[in-house]
C-alpha cells in the first residue's frame, strides 16, 4: 500500500485500540493490542505520518529511533536493592527505568494526555546486544522489567534487508505478534502531502513529467545512488531559502540532497529552464488575467513545456491558497482576543464588574496567548503551522494594542477600559478583516482567470475529447488540501463550472465505451 493508504490503517489501528466499553475500559485488552510494524524503503515520511497520526487524533507521541540506543539505555542500568524473603534480607539486581519507558511518562507530564503513540524506528536494524531486548518489548510491550503505559499503542518501523545490510529478519513467533504493514513508494500519494507542505512547485512540476525520479535506488561499480521522498522536501526547503537570499540554486546544491548525479543534474537544468519560462510566460500577468498573444504557440509546444506552464500557474496558485489558510486561522485566533477585549469592556463606562473573569487588558491577553504557543509547543502539542500561526496572531494584537494606545487612552486603567481604547481596537480588526477579504476577492479572480487561460490555450473541455491539460490542472487543484479549502470556504464559479464539465465529458467517454463494448458482442 501507498503511505496515505498506511496512516489511514494505522490511525484506524490506534482508534480502535483506543477505544472504551461502557465500563470505562478497552474493548481490546491491552495485552491483545498488537503493535504496528511499519516495514517500507527509507525516507518515504514514515515518521511524518506518525506525527500526522498524533496531532489529528489530539494524542501525544513519543519517537525514538532506536539504532541510537544501546541496551542499557532501552532497558535501564542496573543497581543493588535489598529486599527480604523468609526473614533474610538479600541484596537483589534491578533496573532503574528505561529512558524510552520514561519518556513516556515525561510526555504524559508535559501534556497531560494519557493516550498516544510509541513510535520505534528502524526496529529491525538494532545491535546483537539489543535484539533480544527488542523481541521482548514487541511480545510483551516492556523494556526489562518497566512496562510502556497502558493508553500508549507501540507503533514500529522499518527498512527491508535490500535497503539494509544490518537488518535483522524477525521470526515467525514475533511476527505473530504483530500488525504488519508493507508500504511502497508512491508519488500521486506523496504529492497530496506535498502541496499540503509547500514544496518547491519546480520539483512538483519535474516530478510530475519524470515520475521515476521521486524514488530510486541503485547499485553500481561506484556503489548505491539514491533519492527519496526526504530528499526532495528538505532540497525544497533549501531552494526556497535560496531563493529568498538571492544564492544561486545549481547542480552543486541539488548533488548535495539528491544521492544520484544524474537525477541531481537533470534536475538542476530543468530548474533553470523553469525559471526562464516563469520569465517567458509572465505567470503572475496571465493570474491577472493578461494572457500570452501567441497562445497557438503554448497549445503546439511539447507536452513537457506544457506540464511545465501548468506546475508554474498551479504553484503561484498553491501560495496564495496556503496564504488564505494561514491569514484565517490567524484572524481567528485575532478574533477571539479582540471580542474578549471589547467584550470585557462592558458598558459605556468599561467597569471591571462586567468583564468575563479575565484582568481583559490587551497586555495580559497577549501575554497568556504567548505563555499558551510556549506550553504547547514545548509538550509538542503544535505543529510547525500552527505554531507560526499563533506568533503570528501575538504579532497581530500588538499592532492592536499600540493603535488602542495611541488612540490616547491604555488598554486598561483603574477606572477600565477606555472606550476610545475599545472604538480603536474595533476599527483596527474591521480594517484588518477588510484587507483579508481584498485578497480572498482577488485570489478568487486569479483562480478564475486560470480556468479562462487554461480554456484558451489548451482547448475546450465541452468538447468529446476534453482538454487533457485542463484535467491534469484540475485534478492538481482538486487533491490539494488547501485548494479544496479555499474554494470550500469560499466558492469559485468557474471551478465548479470546470469540474462539472470534465465530469460530465468523463460520463460520456464512459458511454461511448459502454456503447462500443455493447456491439462488438452483437457482431
Amino acid at each position: 500500500m501507498n503511505i496515505r493508504e498506511a496512516k489511514d490503517e494505522i490511525k484506524n489501528a490506534v482508534r480502535a485500540y483506543l477505544e472504551k466499553d461502557e465500563a470505562g475500559q478497552y474493548e481490546i485488552p491491552v495485552e491483545r493490542q498488537r503493535p504496528v510494524l511499519l516495514m517500507g524503503p527509507p525516507g518515504i515520511g514514515k515518521t511524518a505520518i506518525m506525527e500526522q497520526i498524533a496531532h489529528e487524533l489530539g494524542i501525544g507521541l513519543v519517537s525514538y529511533t532506536i539504532t541510537h540506543h544501546t541496551r542499557q539505555s532501552a532497558i535501564g542500568l542496573p543497581m543493588i536493592s535489598e529486599k527480604e524473603y523468609g526473614d533474610k534480607k538479600y541484596s537483589v539486581t534491578e533496573y532503574t527505568m528505561s529512558e524510552i519507558v520514561g519518556s513516556v511518562y515525561d510526555k504524559i507530564e508535559k501534556t497531560g494526555i494519557k493516550e498516544g503513540i510509541l513510535f520505534l524506528d528502524e526496529i529491525n536494524c538494532v545491535s546483537e546486544t539489543l535484539a533480544p531486548t527488542m523481541l521482548q518489548f514487541l511480545q510483551y510491550k516492556t523494556f526489562g522489567s518497566h512496562k510502556v503505559p497502558d493508553g500508549f499503542i507501540i507503533v514500529t518501523a522499518g527498512n527491508p534487508a535490500r535497503y539494509n545490510k544490518s537488518v535483522r529478519e524477525f521470526d515467525i513467533v514475533t511476527l505473530d505478534r504483530v500488525r504488519k504493514i508493507t508500504i511502497e513508494e508512491d508519488f500521486d500519494a506523496w504529492k497530496e502531502y506535498a502541496y499540503k507542505e509547500g514544496v518547491h512547485g519546480a520539483i512538483m512540476a519535474y516530478l510530475e513529467i519524470k515520475k521515476d525520479n521521486f524514488y530510486s535506488i541503485k547499485s553500481d561499480v561506484d556503489g548505491k545512488s539514491f533519492v527519496t521522498a526526504r530528499g526532495w522536501e528538505d532540497l525544497s526547503r533549501v531552494i526556497k531559502v535560496h531563493e529568498k537570499l538571492g544564492i544561486p540554486v545549481d547542480n552543486k546544491l541539488t548533488d548535495q540532497y539528491l544521492q544520484d548525479k544524474e537525477i541531481a543534474r537533470d534536475f538542476a537544468d530543468y530548474y533553470e529552464l523553469y525559471h526562464r519560462y516563469n520569465e517567458l510566460y509572465k505567470i503572475p500577468d496571465i493570474l491577472e488575467g493578461k494572457f500570452p498573444e501567441d497562445l497557438a504557440a503554448i497549445k503546439n509546444g511539447a507536452f513537457d513545456e506544457k506540464l511545465s506552464i501548468i506546475g508554474l500557474l498551479t504553484d503561484k496558485l498553491m501560495d496564495e491558497f496556503r496564504d488564505y489558510s494561514k491569514n484565517a486561522a490567524v484572524q481567528k485566533l485575532v478574533y477571539e482576543v479582540v471580542k474578549k477585549y471589547v467584550d470585557g469592556a462592558g458598558d459605556a463606562d468599561g467597569s471591571e464588574e462586567k468583564r468575563s473573569g479575565e484582568k481583559g487588558s490587551l497586555s495580559d491577553m497577549i501575554a497568556a496567548l504567548e505563555e499558551k504557543t510556549a506550553h504547547d509547543a514545548e509538550a509538542g502539542l503544535l505543529n510547525r503551522e500552527e505554531e507560526s500561526e499563533r506568533r503570528l496572531a501575538v504579532a497581530a494584537i500588538r499592532e492592536c494594542l499600540k493603535e488602542a494606545t495611541a488612540a490616547g487612552a491604555n488598554a486598561q486603567n483603574d477606572a477600565g477600559v477606555s472606550s476610545n481604547a475599545v472604538d480603536a481596537a474595533k476599527k483596527w480588526f474591521t480594517s484588518r478583516e477588510t484587507d483579508r477579504q481584498a485578497q480572498i476577492k482577488a485570489t478568487g479572480e486569479h483562480l478564475t482567470n486560470s480556468f479562462e487561460f487554461m480554456e484558451k490555450a489548451f482547448g475546450n473541455p465541452e468538447s468529446l475529447t476534453g482538454s487533457q491539460e485542463m484535467v491534469i490542472f484540475l485534478t492538481e487543484l482538486s487533491n490539494a488540501y488547501h485548494s479544496l479549502k479555499f474554494v470550500r470556504e469560499t466558492g469559485n464559479e468557474a471551478y465548479y463550472k470546470y469540474n462539472k464539465l470534465l465530469l460530465l465529458n468523463d460520463r460520456k467517454q464512459e458511454l461511448n465505451r459502454e456503447i462500443l463494448e455493447f456491439a462488438s458482442e452483437w457482431k
